[in-house]
């Protein structure tokens, strides 16, 4: 307890666990892709990649928070979302990904744990905020910023010169493409993409494999859980 608050008065909080963050309610992600994201975070922290951290599809923030606190203090957090009912698919999208979405627009989804789904919120905004800003890492518009709206529209604004680590969770083919064509000029050799919809929606694992055969200096290390992308 005395080193947490140490910690705290330093403002530098300790890692979440796995465990903590899967407590929340506040991430769908199981324990696998969580343990994914902290391995390549820590290999980015003693490996010394230079740049900064961003999210694409924040939801209820709880991997936004998870990553936010495994990072170095010196490092910037980044999270993109339009902060409500998320796109349709497109034509390139499996009938899975259809029929998600049609359950999604139609009101039938369930939140975490029997909660309201994210997406009805009224001000996901305001209530992602406030859970960052629970787990000490407050929105601050410096260190941690949530850039609300589509990516197309967002993208242009997020100021971000050099990326160690980008975690792209949003679904669907045309969202993925964008934000993997976009993140990798500006990635650092030795930084790391986790793509969380690999094996779970046929949109997104298409677009990384055709994203893979485009650019040979990105390598797909592992995708037993989400897919774990590093570039050389």
């Amino acid at each position: 307890m005395l080193e947490y608050v140490r910690n705290l008065f330093k403002k530098q909080l300790p890692p979440l666990s796995v465990s903590d963050i899967a407590r929340s309610k506040l991430t769908y992600l199981p324990a696998a892709k969580l343990q994914n994201i902290a391995q390549c975070i820590q290999k980015i922290q003693t490996q010394r990649v230079p740049g900064d951290f961003v999210e694409f599809g924040v939801a209820l923030g709880g991997s936004g928070i998870f990553i936010a606190r495994q990072m170095a203090r010196s490092r910037r957090f980044v999270g993109l979302d339009v902060f409500g009912m998320i796109p349709a698919p497109g034509p390139r999208d499996d009938q899975k990904s259809h029929e998600r979405y049609r359950v999604i627009a139609s009101g039938e989804s369930e939140g975490i744990g029997g909660d309201r789904y994210y997406g009805y919120e009224p001000d996901l905004l305001t209530k992602v905020k406030s859970s960052f800003a629970a787990y000490g890492i407050p929105v601050d518009g410096k260190r941690v910023t949530l850039l609300p709206g589509r990516f197309e529209d967002t993208l242009p604004h997020w100021n971000l010169r050099k990326i160690a680590f980008a975690h792209i969770n949003c679904d669907w083919f045309d969202p993925i493409t964008l934000c993997l064509e976009t993140t990798l000029p500006l990635m650092s050799p030795g930084g790391f993409i986790i793509l969380d919809d690999y094996k779970d929606y046929g949109g997104c694992k298409r677009a990384t494999d055709e994203f893979l055969q485009r650019h040979k200096n990105v390598t797909l290390l592992d995708s037993a859980h989400n897919a774990v992308l590093r570039v050389f």
